[in-house]
């Protein structure tokens, strides 16, 4: 009997490598090329930041923190509404890749999200004298801020399961509700933040156009990029927790 059931765990573990197998190694070359491209984005970014970007005649060097904070910000916006849309899926058709891709965007927007919030408050105590005030954006922002964590803390307490998976989906799609808040509450309401500027024509010097338009798109690469590299890690650790249980059994 001890001789079927080591058997039955190496087949089990056999299977499992081999479903592995073919996903680990199908998109090498993507994730080389948005690594290249987002690292070559990224230096390039900085470049303009510093040296081609103009300094801002009223705030001065601090005005810089503007190339970090807005795209943070958007990485942290975008993240929740791909999980939102995974979670929307997930609840028509369960499959967990669909589970897998949004705890992914869930860790990685819930970073930079809490990179968006640093970074303001910090170009919020030069400029506007406080490092933090109840304006409208910034509040809906720490909002889904605590949506990010209370995802990550559900999914943490209730395992890989699939009622997990279907109550962080609801929460998903419940927080993305706030995403369209966070973008129009310049439009909404009265706010210390500028309304949005860069779709304007002349409202920004083309040289700020262009280095926040290349720091967007450098910021959504570094996401695809991790969000590749999580995903199968996401992936590999489900994997590992059945191995485990089709030993133990």
């Amino acid at each position: 009997m001890a001789f079927v059931h080591q058997e039955q765990s190496v087949s089990s573990k056999k299977e499992i490598q081999e479903k592995q197998q073919p996903h680990v190694q199908r998109f090498p070359w993507l994730s080389l090329i948005l690594g290249g491209l987002s690292g070559a984005g990224m230096l390039y970014s900085l470049w303009l930041i510093f040296v081609y970007a103009p300094l801002d005649a009223v705030q001065g060097l601090p005005q810089k923190i503007f190339y970090f904070h807005v795209p943070a910000a958007w990485i942290g916006m975008l993240a929740f509404v791909v999980m939102a849309i995974a979670g929307v899926i997930y609840l028509i058709k369960p499959d967990d890749r669909w589970d897998w891709l949004a705890r992914a965007s869930a860790e990685i927007g819930a970073v930079f999200l809490t990179l968006a919030l640093i970074t303001g408050s910090i170009w919020a105590k030069t400029t506007w004298g406080t490092w933090w005030t109840w304006d409208p954006q910034l509040t809906a922002a720490l909002i889904l801020w605590f949506m990010f964590i209370a995802y990550l803390m559900l999914l943490s307490s209730m395992g890989r399961t699939v009622t997990a998976a279907r109550a962080a989906a609801v929460l998903a799609i419940v927080g993305a509700l706030d995403v369209p808040i966070i973008y129009e509450a310049t439009n909404w309401w009265r706010t210390l933040h500028p309304s949005h500027e860069v779709g304007t024509s002349g409202a920004l010097p083309p040289e700020v156009v262009l280095t926040i338009l290349v720091s967007l798109l450098s910021f959504t690469l570094l996401y695809s990029f991790l969000l590749i590299q999580i995903y199968h890690f996401q992936r590999l650790q489900t994997l590992a927790q059945r191995l485990r249980a089709s030993v133990a059994e």
